[in-house]
This record gives structure tokens, sequence and C-alpha cells, in this order.
């Protein structure tokens, strides 16, 4: 084989593992807003978060585990970007969000089950911890939000 074929063939393999690895990371990258959307909300009366998982990675220097867990709600800490996750709804798989008479005399884990619940325990209460850990105030600037709108800004119609 001469210099010729064997540069070619070089850049072919080169070219090839190029657009596989490309092909890969593409297929696993996490997007840097993330829209809270899935069949959990087609009742939900409010507008769907825009999550900003980048923020929440670089800027907060948030670990994987203090979003995603397993079934038996430890911490996925070992995560990596790229790396396989479910989807909140796979387990919380009830649509919704149960409150007042209707939650009364549910366990913990019970109101889990709902969509809408989870995800407001696991948000808010990340949320109220780093406002106490910075001793910030819901409304002082730089505060994790708290409270509704602040997730769920009102939409325009």
């Amino acid at each position: 084989m001469g210099k010729k074929s064997l540069l070619l063939v070089a850049l072919i393999a080169g070219f090839a593992t190029l657009f596989i690895a490309a092909g890969i990371y593409a297929g696993t990258s996490v997007p840097d807003v993330v829209k809270m959307e899935n069949k959990a909300y087609e009742k939900h009366k409010k507008s769907i978060v825009a999550f900003s998982h980048k923020k929440h990675v670089e800027e907060y220097k948030a670990g994987c585990g203090e979003c995603h867990h397993d079934k038996n709600n430890k911490p996925l800490d070992n995560l990596k970007e790229g790396d396989e996750v479910q989807n909140c709804i796979e387990c919380h798989k009830k649509a919704g969000y149960i409150t007042g008479k209707a939650a009364k005399g549910l366990s913990k884990e019970q109101k889990l089950e709902y969509h809408a619940n989870a995800i407001h325990a696991n948000c808010k209460g990340c949320h109220k911890k780093f406002n106490k850990e910075k001793g910030l105030k819901s409304k002082d600037k730089g505060a994790a939000p708290t409270t509704c709108t602040k997730c769920h800004p009102k939409t325009k119609k």
C-alpha cells in the first residue's frame, strides 16, 4: 500500500471516529434549559417551568444527586454529564398536585407519587436550604425562588 493510500485510510478513519464521537455526544448531552413539560402537565393551570440545568450545575454548583435519585430516594451522586437518567414521571406517575382535603391521610410517600408534589418538594426544599445557608430571605436579591410565580411566571394571552 502506498503512502497516499495509507494517508487516505487514516483520514477516513479519523473522520469516521470524529463523526461517531459527535453522534454519541449529541445523543447524550444535556440541554442548557430543560422545559419541564410532559404528560403530567396536560391539565396544569400555571405556566411550565423552564429549568436552567446549566445555571444550576455551573453557577450554583449543584451536584447531580441533588435532583436525580434512585427508587429509594438515595442521591445519584456518581452521574456525569451525558449519563442516561429517567424522567421524573417514570416513578412519580400520578399527574397533578394533591393538597388540602384530597391529601388528608396520605403518607409522605403517597403524596410523592404525584408528579407535581415530588417536583415541588425537591425544588422548594433545595431552594429553602440554599436561602438558609446564604442567610437570604425569599425577596432578597440572589435568593432562590420559593413562591409559585417566581418559577411559574404568568404567560401572556
